[in-house]
């Protein structure tokens, strides 16, 4: 059996990969593959429905916010962010928790100014910065609600007296939290709710067409808003794969349901880490991710051996990334606890047979 931890492209449910797999040779009894339905079509009209309609309801929305699927994924967010938010003359404030918040700070500065308002660069973005101000005049403050690579996470929404924008990409749907408080979120879908190719925003309208600088019409967003997604040709198979994993979570028992299940994943993984001295976690305890478990061994022979254990027993996808080290277990929504509870009884056996 092999049990996917990698950080994404990551895992999707069974059944999502059924139907999809299903629906590539012959999607809803039509005779044709979803790789070759015509997205003006009413087929998949019904599609973009039921993916948008079903991810505004599992985050309670109301009607001042827009759901779009965009294209180019959290990255091109940086720039289309600013490019839609901020004049030239402005400041927007950004939290530097990690890799993708440095790299979104970059492109923002192309656009306007940028207040960094903290940085937990100091000790390699182990910990999430706290105690900052975020200034009243601030276009925008932007933040990574979990930092993929290093491991942490921002376990409750900023006060903030600027719009806030984040980037939920490896947590969004993960927990229930009040989305309603967001200006903007945006999110690649390739971790938790859909395969790499599409990039899922949600948008107040009230913060858009402020801006001084002409737009792009594919930079827009009001376009995309006014095109329901459509403005030009989408990634079809992508959009339909989180239209099922969006079902999927709904039938479940919805956010609420899923964060139970994953707070039980991190909490085993977490216990088993702080009980066996083999191993070290690197992150602040306070804001240890649920989403994405980093952890050292002080002896390099040690991890090598048990890297090479884990691969033995079909465990993919948990080397840490090259600027951490070390191994990385990413916890995502469709990840099963079985596969949680089989890893920790290795790492009990491992620990005990070096003692």
């Amino acid at each position: 059996m092999i049990h996917n931890f990698n950080a994404g492209p990551s895992i999707l449910p069974k059944e999502v990969f059924e139907q999809a797999s299903a629906a590539i040779l012959n999607f809803n009894n039509t005779g044709l593959s979803i790789l070759e339905l015509g997205h003006r079509t009413s087929l998949f009209q019904e599609v973009v429905d039921e993916a948008l309609g079903t991810a505004r309801e599992l985050m309670k929305l109301d009607s001042d916010h827009e759901i779009i699927f965009l294209q180019g994924g959290a990255s091109t967010q940086f720039f289309q962010v600013p490019m839609n938010l901020l004049n030239e003359q402005q400041t927007a404030a950004y939290l530097d928790g990690g890799v993708w918040g440095k790299k979104a700070i970059k492109e923002a500065r192309l656009y306007g100014h940028v207040d960094v308002v903290a940085s937990s660069k100091d000790r390699n973005y182990t910990y999430i910065p706290k105690d900052y101000k975020i200034p009243a005049d601030a276009a925008y403050f932007h933040y990574t609600t979990n930092n993929t690579i290093e491991g942490t996470q921002m376990h409750s929404i900023p006060d903030s007296p600027a719009p806030l924008v984040a980037d939920m990409s490896s947590d969004i749907l993960s927990r229930v939290m009040d989305f309603n408080r967001f200006a903007l979120i945006y999110a690649g879908a390739q971790k938790n709710i859909g395969a790499a190719g599409v990039n899922m925003l949600v948008v107040r309208k009230d913060i858009l067409g402020k801006v001084d600088r002409p737009l792009p019409s594919m930079m827009d967003y009001r376009e995309h808003i006014a095109a329901g997604s459509l403005l030009n040709t989408p990634p079809v198979f992508a959009i339909y794969v989180c239209m099922l994993t969006l079902r999927w979570l709904k039938a479940l028992g919805g956010v609420p349901a899923i964060e139970a299940i994953n707070n039980r994943k991190a909490a085993l993984l977490y216990d088993t880490l702080d009980r066996l001295p083999i191993f070290r976690p690197t992150v602040a305890r306070e804001d240890r991710s649920k989403m994405n478990v980093v952890f050292v061994m002080d002896d390099p022979a040690l991890e090598q051996e048990f890297q090479a254990l884990c691969k033995a027993n079909g465990m993919v996808g948990v080397k840490g990334h090259r600027s951490v080290g070390g191994f990385r277990i990413s916890l995502y929504n469709a990840l099963p606890l079985e596969s949680v509870q089989t890893l920790t009884e290795m790492m009990n056996e491992f620990a005990l047979k070096k003692a």
